[in-house]
């Protein structure tokens, strides 16, 4: 058995059965690829690696068929392997990654002298999904030649992943933004075209310098909320309170602490869908001590009522779905909650938990509209999905 079968499908099925054929040129970066090609074998992903023969120079092909269990092209025969792969339905996406300025100009210019830009050029002709992943230094990316032909590459329908410009250099994408394209490339895009705001975390409302009036919340089902609506095609856009889990790079965020915070950043919501698995505070400390207070001070502490954040939500957009957490309550007395909270704020959707049967990375939830209610359980990305498909049906 070759190693990369002891890793197929360790994380996911999404790539099950699916072939990603990655480009690698020549380019330091080339070094990122190995970790890559294993991450979307443990997603299930057949891996065929390409390279230039200057990416040789960066990568063995040893080495990337140790990483992907299939031997690398790094030359084209007489079995015409780019028309076999690019032309025929052996390829569900073309990776290329990283590229350089050189490769990406030919591909715009037609130009076909490598491993790469062949299966490129054959790709573009038969319509297989096409991602670059740009690397180079940051004046050569700002070329206006290479900026002209990123251009014109994605009016043909081309994937720019990246780069993500650090200081003199555009460095390239991560692998977990590389890895989430090949999803979106790769899932339905019925959320494609429109703005989703996911706004998640907890509030943390100051008491003194250093405690807070906070809510449990990891911030994982928001999290699994926005990546999911990025894979399915959404221009997404995340609100995040106090977390503890990783939040995705390749998704835009703006960070809040306290709901006031919150309430202040309302007025620029322009989003088609604002979904609020978030854990805000219901009060607030009336006034915040200067400094710490000393731990061995009694203290008497006035809370007051921090205003309701949904229907001011409400207000800039038309879909919001707002969650309602409770503990000890019967599915029924659950789903009225839902439902009087629903009608208080004109939600389009609650989605009703009890607390005490939510877990680190699974949960019990039912998502509750003015007429229906539908159980789901399972783990956050599954809870994600069917939350993203009320939002299209």
């Amino acid at each position: 058995m070759h190693p990369s079968e002891e890793i197929y499908c360790e994380k996911s099925s999404k790539l099950k059965g699916r072939t990603i054929v990655m480009g690698i040129t020549g380019s330091v970066a080339a070094s990122e690829c190995f970790a890559t090609i294993r991450e979307l074998i443990r997603h299930g992903a057949s891996v065929i690696p390409v390279l230039t023969e200057s990416a040789t120079k960066f990568v063995t092909p040893m080495m990337m068929e140790f990483a992907s269990g299939n031997k690398p092209i790094t030359e084209l025969t007489g079995a015409t392997e780019h028309v076999n792969l690019m032309g025929g339905s052996d390829a569900d996406v073309f990776v290329i990654y990283p590229a350089t300025a050189n490769t990406i100009s030919k591909i715009a210019n037609g130009i076909d002298d490598t491993t790469v830009t062949s299966m490129a050029t054959v790709a573009l002709g038969s319509g297989v999904p096409i991602a670059i992943a740009p690397a180079m230094h940051d004046a050569m990316f700002r070329n206006p030649a290479v900026q002209r032909n990123v251009g014109y590459l994605r009016t043909l329908g081309v994937t720019f992943i990246g780069p993500k410009i650090d200081g003199p250099r555009a460095k390239v994408a991560s692998k977990e933004q590389v890895i989430a394209t090949i999803f979106r490339l790769m899932s339905k895009d019925d959320l494609q075209g429109k703005k989703v705001l996911v706004i998640g975390g907890r509030s943390e409302e100051p008491i003194d310098s250093m405690r807070m009036v906070t809510n449990r919340s990891t911030g994982l089902m928001a999290v699994k909320i926005a990546e999911r609506a990025f894979e399915r095609g959404a221009d997404v856009e995340m609100w995040m309170g106090g977390c503890s889990v990783p939040l995705p790079e390749y998704i835009p965020i703006k960070r809040f602490d306290t709901v006031s915070d919150l309430i202040s950043m309302v007025d620029t919501i322009d989003h088609d869908i604002v979904i609020v698995p978030a854990a805000l505070a219901d009060f607030t400390p009336a006034e915040k001590a200067v400094g710490k207070i000393s731990s061995d001070t009694a203290i008497d502490m006035r809370l007051e009522p921090v205003p309701k954040v949904l229907p001011l939500i409400r207000k800039k957009c038309q879909t919001v779905i707002g969650f309602k957490a409770e503990s000890g309550l019967t599915s029924d007395e659950l789903v009225k909650r839902a439902r009087s909270r629903i009608d208080a704020y004109d939600l389009s959707a609650v989605i009703a938990n009890d607390i005490d049967s939510a877990g680190k990375s699974s949960s019990s939830v039912i998502i509750v509209t003015k007429d229906t209610q539908k159980n789901i359980t399972g783990p956050k990305e599954n809870i994600a999905d069917s939350i993203l498909d009320f939002c299209t049906e």
